[in-house]
């Protein structure tokens, strides 16, 4: 079995079963007994650790399992392991395929595209898209098809897809003994203090909102993750800046530039989508908006990647443009910064 190089369970990985709004004239009753009502084949058991793992909701929030249902709430409850009627389904869906051979291919990934399924995606991802191109892909360590490594939704670039065995473990231990490259670019609030820097800081969920990671400074939570950072562009209230990874963990870059002041531009979930930056005219304002409107996702793209080929021994190093969506952002804020000086 390959080392387990994915980064600890995230929300991408959680699968929704059921969303049930309790009935009028529903008595209250403990969640983790109403939701014995409606699941089938569910063990009291599984729905408590779902309930002590915070993955049961009432009304958008974590309740614990002794919280009462009422009549009108929206109990919903999610699992580590897909429903049973869960199948993967190949697709026939295009794939920027950069570079490809016998034992692995590379993959630009558009942002917006989903890597595996989980969480709502059960069709349109990458995982759909691979198993249509190639026949019996290996497994990881997290029974992903083909995945060595994986990036976000809304994250764009490049990603490393392993066709058999041999290459799976090869490659993965490259990214578990951090022997891999991974360059990203990002578009972050603010004007960076130093032009280049390594932020370290282990990472684990959010003690309170459970679709955030936090940075454990202290050690004391989480995994080691280390990011260093180089300025590659200042351009007045956001930094153009190159992010290279030591370690691969759950929205690494994006927690770890929060943690020094830095949201990643338009990154709603770690609240990069108001306005951290600038003044208070109206004009700036609307030029943030603008900017938002050409850039509907957090400013990251995984730009280059290197490893050495589990057959032939060579370093293999990629590179990918910016898409438009981000050097069009990057192109409007030269402007901007150039003509507020």
């Amino acid at each position: 079995m390959a080392p387990k190089t994915g980064p600890e369970l995230d929300e991408d990985e959680l699968f929704e079963h059921h969303k049930i709004r309790a009935p009028k004239g529903q008595n209250p009753l403990r969640v983790d007994k109403f939701l014995m009502n409606f699941i089938e084949n569910a063990t009291r058991n599984k729905i408590q650790q779902a309930a002590k793992d915070g993955n049961v909701w009432v009304n958008g929030s974590i309740v614990k399992q002794n919280y009462k249902v009422k009549a009108g709430d929206e109990v919903k409850v999610m699992f580590e392991h897909p429903p049973h009627e869960f199948l993967l389904i190949p697709e026939d869906i295009p794939l920027d395929i950069v570079y490809e051979d016998d034992v692995l291919l590379v993959v630009n990934k558009p942002a917006g595209m989903v890597v595996h399924p989980g969480h709502g995606n059960y069709s349109g991802t990458l995982i759909n898209a691979l198993i249509h191109h190639i026949d019996n892909l290996p497994v990881n360590s997290n029974e992903r098809p083909g995945l060595v490594h994986r990036i976000d939704k809304d994250t764009s670039g490049l990603l490393l897809v392993a066709k058999t065995e041999e290459a799976m473990t090869h490659l993965s231990k490259q990214f578990f003994d951090k022997t891999s490259e991974r360059e990203y670019v990002a578009i972050v609030w603010g004007n960076m203090e130093h032009d280049e820097g390594t932020i370290v800081g282990n990472i684990a969920r959010h003690p309170k909102n459970r679709l955030q990671m936090h940075v454990f400074p202290e050690g004391d939570q989480g995994k080691e993750a280390v990011t260093h950072y180089k300025v590659i562009e200042r351009l007045g209230y956001v930094t153009l800046v190159s992010c290279k990874l030591e370690t691969g963990r759950t929205h690494q870059i994006r927690v770890h530039m929060k943690h020094i002041g830095h949201t990643l531009f338009n990154d709603e979930r770690y609240g990069g989508e108001k306005i951290l930056k600038g003044t208070t005219f109206t004009k700036y304002k609307q030029f943030v908006e603008n900017a938002f409107k050409i850039l509907p996702r957090q400013a990251l793209h995984a730009k280059t990647l290197g490893f050495v080929h589990p057959i032939t021994k060579k370093m293999m190093r990629f590179d990918s443009e910016l898409p438009k969506d981000m050097s069009g952002c990057i192109e409007k804020w030269q402007h901007y910064s150039k003509h507020s000086q």
